[in-house]
């Protein structure tokens, strides 16, 4: 593989997310998500990625959520327990991550938009048919959320549902004492409902984050 892998974050040692982590409003659970890890294993493979972008859904009250038209079958782990993932099939091509928030009843969520690509990035590559030939390649394997579900293998029939504060499953979110990033607030993006509200969090300056360079421009906060 080309040497686009030198600037690669190195793994640390990963403490699980709680579920009390998760049991807040998504705002809070968005900024604070960021710096943290996702982490899919497969036997004694293990793909990791840091997140550096999220957008909060709000619950009944935001018109951009799957949960503003009340309970579903399709959308029922928003109302669940906090920390269980969400997972939904958009535009009849790729798969969206999210988990939930907020107590049980509840409904609340936060989408994962983009990660920095860790451990496991051949396979990443592999599963998202790719060929890592320079930067921008790199840079474009986990950027967006449906490329991040592709490079991790998430689909709604494997991943809806599940616990991610439990470091026993496949799929779980933990923490690496990495302090914490500055971070950026911007608007929603590639929605059309409710897309003006300021739930966009990225890591600031961080490559890895989707969109146009110019999207970035935004409220700094520290």
């Amino acid at each position: 593989m080309p040497n686009v892998l030198r600037a690669v974050t190195k793994s640390k040692p990963l403490k699980p997310l709680k579920t009390s982590f998760f049991n807040r409003d998504p705002r809070a659970v968005s900024r604070e998500l960021l710096g943290k890890v996702l982490v899919r294993r497969e036997g004694r493979k293990r793909l990791t990625a840091r997140i550096v972008e999220v957008e909060a859904y709000l619950g009944e009250g935001d018109p951009a959520a799957h949960s503003a038209a009340g309970r579903t079958a399709r959308n029922a782990v928003m109302f669940g327990p906090p920390g269980i993932a969400y997972v939904y099939f958009i535009y009849g091509n790729h798969y969206c991550l999210n988990v939930s928030c907020l107590p049980d009843g509840e409904a609340g969520a936060v989408l994962f938009r983009a990660a920095e690509p860790m451990e496991g990035i051949e396979e990443m590559a592999r599963r998202r048919g790719m060929e890592l030939q320079s930067t921008r390649d790199l840079r474009n394997l986990t950027s967006g959320p449906g490329r991040l579900a592709e490079a991790f293998g998430i689909t709604r029939e494997r991943d809806n549902g599940k616990d991610l504060t439990d470091s026993r499953s496949d799929l779980w979110l933990g923490e690496d004492g990495s302090a914490p990033p500055r971070i950026l607030t911007t608007k929603r993006i590639g929605i059309t409902k409710a897309a003006e509200m300021p739930l966009r969090y990225v890591m600031a300056d961080n490559a890895f984050v989707s969109g146009p360079r110019v999207r970035l421009a935004g409220r700094m906060r520290g």
